[in-house]
């Protein structure tokens, strides 16, 4: 009698907690249905430029596994590839075949070199093509590839878990009750705690870069600066992500149901998958993602070496989350104490 009662009364407890009902069972539906786009989509076709070939040549390549893209001249075609529309440039130097590669991603890299030299052996039996990079080079691993990302998610991830656990431990033992009772106004509240924190996920941004290029020996051609800076809105980003959020848990263990709600999806959307096999209207879904910007500054800056100017829109749309998730932390302490 005494099993049931209490089977019973847990039983009662999971049917009034909504939040974990759905963390039960539609977080996994969530997750699978990601993973169904991500791994199941479109098929990932390279975006390769040709430059200065005769119309003959061109049409006897007959690539099919990729979008060929025919240009005047070469500076033209260069010019597409280091503004991201090309994966590679395909020219004749010489007599000889040659192949100028974007080279941030290793995989993308292989598969261009594949295709060309199927399409040069099976159509044109020309001798094998002299490789070159525009960024990385034929040693690039995957990990030099999606250590920026990781760099970025993990400074995101253990900040947002950080934020939203000690600001719920500030309400649950009445710290900010009592604070709330002085005259101090919300955003001078939400300003001291994000001063706060923020000294520590600095140290925590600061050392994961560090020991990253340091230590690891992660790949890395650009300003460590602006590296630092990126880690650091980042993090910025999910200090306040994690205190919003944690106004609206009343235990630890609701915060951890957040995750797949809001950690899990910035990981299929950051770029650490290739965005471009998953459906054209899913891949909007990533504008809406902060580790997708936070991402792709850090791979701008560590492998193609690029400059405050080149990511400026990244950095800017990093710290406008941040500002809006402050306002809204601002917001979320009326219920504390109307000011």
């Amino acid at each position: 009698m005494r099993t049931r009662a209490l089977a019973i009364r847990i039983i009662r407890q999971f049917l009034r907690d909504k939040r974990t009902l759905a963390l039960l069972f539609l977080a996994p539906l969530l997750v699978l249905t990601l993973m169904h786009f991500v791994f199941n989509g479109q098929q990932v076709k390279p975006h390769i430029g040709v430059a200065g070939i005769a119309p003959q040549m061109y049409e006897s390549l007959n690539i099919k596994d990729a979008n060929l893209t025919s240009y005047d001249n070469q500076k033209d075609a260069e010019k597409a590839l280091k503004n991201g529309d090309l994966d590679a440039v395909f020219s004749i130097v010489n007599g000889q075949p040659a192949i100028l590669m974007e080279g941030s991603d290793p995989a993308v890299s292989r598969s261009v070199i594949l295709v060309l030299q199927k399409a040069l052996q099976v159509n044109l039996n020309v001798p094998k093509p002299n490789v070159s990079y525009l960024h990385g080079g034929e040693d690039l691993s995957s990990f030099d590839s999606f250590g920026p990302v990781l760099i970025g998610f993990f400074s995101f991830f253990f900040v947002f878990l950080l934020a939203g656990v000690a600001f719920l431990r500030e309400r649950t033992t009445g710290t900010l009750e009592r604070l709330m009772a002085t005259p101090i106004r919300r955003s001078e509240v939400v300003g001291g705690y994000l001063l706060g924190f923020g000294v520590f996920t600095l140290l925590q941004a600061s050392l994961i870069a560090w020991y990253s290029i340091s230590v690891l020996g992660m790949y890395m051609v650009g300003a460590v600066g602006l590296v630092l800076l990126v880690n650091l809105l980042l993090t910025l980003t999910a200090l306040t992500l994690g205190t919003l959020l944690s106004s609206y848990a009343r235990s630890e263990f609701q915060i951890i149901q957040f995750i797949p709600i809001v950690i899990v999806p910035q990981v299929f959307f950051s770029g650490l998958f290739n965005l471009d096999a998953m459906e054209p209207w899913l891949q909007k879904i990533s504008y809406a993602m902060p580790l997708y910007y936070g991402a792709d500054a850090m791979r701008s800056i560590m492998i193609r070496g690029e400059a405050f100017s080149d990511i400026q829109l990244d950095i800017f749309v990093l710290l406008g989350f941040s500002i809006l998730f402050a306002l809204l932390n601002i917001l979320a302490l009326k219920k504390q104490r109307a000011i």
